[in-house]
C-alpha cells in the first residue's frame, strides 16, 4: 500500500472518529489563515496579499477552554479541552453560525473577538463574550486556539513543506486527532487502528473491536493492514489475505 492511499484513509478515519465528538461547556473560537498552493484556476489572476491572497486557506478553529481557579507559576490560566479545525470558505455570519451547530452544539459559552461575524453566536449559547482584542493580547484572552493554530502550521510546514487546499482538511484532522488524544501515549497507534478498520469494513460500533497484542478474545477477528496484505487474527490463528 502506497504511502499517499494510506495517508488519506488514515486522515479520513481521524476526521470521521472526531466527527463523532461536539465541543462543549466553555469554548475559544477564532479564525486562522494557513498557507496553501494557489489553486490551478486562479493562478492567473494577480496575486493579493494578505488574508485575501490565493495562497491563505481560512480555517475555523474552536477549543474547549475551561478557566483554571488557582493557577501555578507558569501555568497557563486555561485548561484546553478538546480541538476542531475547519476549513470554511468564508466568514459570513451564515457559515460561522453553521458550523458552530454542527461542531460545537453543546457549547454554553463561547469567547470570540469583536468580529461582526460572530454577532450571532449569542442566539446558540447561553453566554458569548464577544471583545476586541489588541494583536498583543490575543493570547491572553483566546490562548488555545492561537497555540493550536501556530503548531498546526508549524507542523504543517515542516512535514508537507507546500500543501495545497484540496488536502489542507487532512491535515488539520490529522493534527487535531492527534491533539486530542495527546495522554493516549503508546495507545494512539490501536485507537487509530480501530478508527482505521470501521472504515474499510463499514462498521460503525466500537463492539466489534478487543484489541490484545497477539489475539482478540471471544472470536473477534482483529485487522491489521501492511503492503495491502491483511492480517486477520483470530485465537491466535493467522489467516493472509491479499
Amino acid at each position: 500500500m502506497s504511502k499517499a492511499p494510506f495517508f488519506i484513509i488514515s486522515s479520513e478515519a481521524m476526521g470521521k472518529r472526531d466527527g463523532e465528538y461536539v465541543l462543549a461547556g466553555r469554548i475559544e473560537l477564532d479564525e486562522g489563515y494557513f498557507s496553501t498552493e494557489t489553486p490551478v484556476e486562479k493562478k492567473d489572476e494577480p496575486l493579493k496579499r494578505g488574508r485575501g491572497s490565493q495562497r491563505k486557506s481560512k480555517v475555523l478553529v474552536m477549543a474547549e477552554s475551561t478557566l483554571v481557579e488557582q493557577t501555578k507559576q507558569g501555568q497557563k490560566s486555561r485548561r484546553v479541552g478538546y480541538l476542531k479545525m475547519k476549513m470554511i470558505d468564508d466568514s459570513r455570519k451564515e457559515t460561522i453560525n453553521e458550523q458552530v451547530q454542527k461542531l460545537a452544539s453543546e457549547a454554553t459559552e463561547i469567547d470570540t473577538d469583536g468580529s461582526n461575524s460572530y454577532d450571532d453566536l449569542k442566539d446558540f449559547v447561553d453566554r458569548h463574550n464577544a471583545q476586541v482584542i489588541q494583536k498583543d493580547k490575543v493570547g491572553e484572552i483566546l490562548p488555545w486556539v492561537h497555540i493550536a493554530i501556530s503548531n498546526a502550521k508549524r507542523v504543517i510546514l515542516n512535514t508537507y513543506h507546500d500543501v495545497k487546499p484540496e488536502f489542507l482538511q487532512k491535515y488539520l484532522d490529522e493534527f487535531c486527532y492527534k491533539f486530542n488524544r495527546r495522554y493516549y501515549g503508546e495507545a494512539l497507534f490501536n485507537r487509530l487502528l480501530v478508527a482505521l478498520i470501521k472504515i474499510i469494513l463499514g462498521i460503525n460500533t466500537d463492539n466489534h473491536f478487543k484489541l490484545c497484542e497477539k489475539h482478540v478474545e471471544n472470536n473477534l477477528f482483529f485487522y491489521y493492514i501492511e503492503d495491502e496484505i491483511i492480517y486477520k487474527f483470530n485465537n491466535n490463528n493467522l489467516i493472509i489475505t491479499i
